[in-house]
């Protein structure tokens, strides 16, 4: 599952600007306060209203605020510190247009200035209670001190620049305590659902998730993993390894875990492909790690977990002698739109499962088993079984068992694998390998192990499998990749490895081809494919397995239980920040309409 059923919640946080850029608008805003509130040909009022009211509370407040969270055991950057103080300046200055604007219709009595900078510092504190909250510490106490800078260096410095009255004052409090009310409805509120699912507060995760995410740091990621390991169950697992070594050493390896590269970031098994590439070492030759046919239901709780896979596939390879090959084929498939793609290589009979062009997605585990046990290691052959992952259209193409499409997969399997039988001729093999890296998740939606090609010489043709470090392929991309090869290889198939690394991009799924796609993709591709032309060399196949028994995974159904109790949480969280946005905005109002 390509992490994108239910709600893309990355989508929905703000990318946070520089410090130099948040100290400009800041600046830019305290400018437009300025001018609202005093008149320009009062130059000493208008400057002091600019620096007094409104530039020095958010800058001290964007300043001090992560050293006052870090003293109450909080964490807040700077550059988030400064988004908010931005924020809460910018609801001030909303508020004093509207105020500006009313003042044109003649007739109406007003509040002055300083009762609007008031009536502000309730949604003030409002939004920076909830930031800290979520974000640096999930303790009110501990919050509050940090909440409060900036609404009350605002009203402090405020009442030395603009006239004040003891109705002010007590209006400033009774706001406070009104948005500080507010701000703990929403936060109880929005905790329920996970609370109620598993146990554990979801405002408590925001933190270890931010950091995990942003600095990798180890404590956070150390919550997080309690967190999946709390509800993770044992299962049998498998590592298959595929090994091509020439006189010179190993030319590629394929790693075959049955294991979903997830849940997201660098957690569990998240990025699997770099962690197995560096545990097999250089001497591997370049490591190909394709998508195994399976769900998030076997995603990796831990680093433990991911651990003792990488000793099985080091286990599987050591086991992987290899041998010259006696026969092979090309790649074929038995029919025009066959889900099922195969190639005999000596003892290995390599099997690409897909749905391409129509949208393709995760194939469940047991579709993977039930094919496994039908082919039963007929004739001694090695089953590398591998879901190509390659089309990609929100919310379709997952295969389950027991459907139509499974049915079809299975024809299609029997079919294929008896005409890679048939076209079997006595063969030689060559092989080259190739990796481009100089890719990004932000920039190109491809994770750190980039674009990588296995060119296989047998049976008097060259086919060439690319595998794209990514989740999934912008359906259609498939086709215009295979298209850019040309004549430069018979037959081809284009993979994606499933790695949830590039979920931290913001719009979550990030699938390649939707950053970095169409002539430049496929020519990025065409070049790595060339390059693992140019190098094959004679090589030997070897093949190994271990099972792997009792691996914690987060187990069947956990995931759409966290994507649904999250889908909870966001459905509450809006509808009470508008319920309280509107009250806080009828308090705001009734305090206006008493001082005026």
């Amino acid at each position: 599952m390509a992490a994108r059923k239910g709600p893309q919640y990355s989508r929905f946080a703000p990318t946070a600007p520089t410090l130099p850029a948040a100290v400009a608008y800041i600046a830019a805003a305290s400018v437009v306060g300025a001018l609202l509130v005093a008149p320009l040909s009062n130059s000493v009022l208008w400057l002091e209203v600019l620096v007094v009211v409104f530039l020095v509370p958010a800058l001290l407040a964007g300043a001090l605020t992560p050293s006052l969270a870090s003293a109450l055991g909080g964490r807040f950057t700077y550059r988030r510190s400064f988004l908010l103080a931005l924020v809460v300046l910018g609801i001030t200055i909303v508020l004093l247009l509207v105020w500006r604007a009313v003042s044109l219709v003649p007739g109406l009595r007003l509040p002055d200035a300083l009762a609007v900078i008031v009536a502000a510092q309730v949604f003030s504190i409002w939004l920076r209670h909830m930031a800290l909250y979520g974000v640096s510490r999930p303790s009110h106490p501990r919050s509050l001190p940090a909440s409060l800078l900036q609404p009350t260096l605002a009203l402090a410095l405020a009442f030395v620049v603009l006239p004040s009255t003891v109705p002010v004052a007590i209006a400033a409090v009774l706001l406070l305590l009104v948005g500080l009310g507010a701000a703990a409805i929403v936060i109880r509120g929005s905790d329920r659902p996970l609370r109620r699912e598993f146990e554990t507060s979801g405002i408590a995760l925001i933190r270890p998730m931010l950091d995990h995410v942003a600095f990798r740091e180890p404590m956070a990621t150390a919550t997080l993993e309690a967190f999946f390991l709390r509800h993770a169950v044992p299962a049998d697992l498998q590592a298959r390894v595929l090994q091509f070594r020439g006189r010179a050493g190993a030319v590629a390896t394929v790693a075959l875990p049955t294991v979903h590269p997830g849940p997201f970031a660098a957690l569990g098994a998240s990025d699997l492909p770099r962690h197995i590439a560096e545990a097999l070492g250089p001497t591997a030759g370049t490591v190909f790690v394709p998508h195994t046919p399976c769900t998030h239901d076997l995603d990796l709780p831990s680093a433990e977990e991911r651990t003792r896979v990488l000793d099985g596939l080091r286990a599987a390879l050591a086991m992987a002698t290899p041998h010259p090959i006696e026969v092979a084929s090309p790649l074929v498939e038995p029919r025009a739109g066959s889900l099922v793609r195969a190639q005999r290589l000596g003892p290995v009979l390599w099997v690409s499962l897909s749905q391409a062009p129509a949208p393709t997605d995760d194939i469940d585990f047991a579709v993977a088993d039930s094919l496994q046990r039908e082919f039963g290691g007929r004739g001694g052959l090695f089953l590398a079984l591998v879901d190509a992952h390659n089309s990609y259209r929100p919310d379709e193409g997952d295969l389950s068992y027991g459907t139509p499409t499974h049915r079809q997969l299975v024809e299609d399997f029997h079919a294929a694998v008896d005409l890679a039988e048939r076209r079997s001729v006595p063969s030689a093999l060559q092989a080259g390998a190739a990796a481009s890296t100089q890719f990004s998740v932000g920039a190109h939606g491809i994770g750190p192990s980039g674009i990588r090609a296995l060119v296989i010489e047998a049976a008097g043709g060259r086919t060439a499998y690319v595998l794209i470090d990514g989740n999934n392929l912008v359906q259609g991309e498939r086709a215009s990749i295979l298209a850019g090869l040309g004549s430069s290889v018979d037959a081809a198939e284009v993979m994606t490895t499933d790695n949830h690394v590039v979920h931290e991009a913001d719009g979550g799924v990030n699938p390649v081809g939707e950053r970095f796609g169409g002539p430049e993709l496929a020519r990025a591709v065409r070049e790595v494919v060339e390059r693992a032309a140019a190098s094959a060399v004679p090589v030997e196949l070897g093949a190994g397995q271990v099972a792997l028994p009792g691996v914690r995974v987060l187990g069947p159904g956990w995931t759409a239980r966290l994507l649904t109790s999250l889908g909870d949480t966001l459905s509450v969280f809006a509808n009470l920040l508008f319920t309280t946005f509107l009250f806080l905005l009828a308090s705001a109002l009734f305090a206006l309409a008493v001082l005026r």
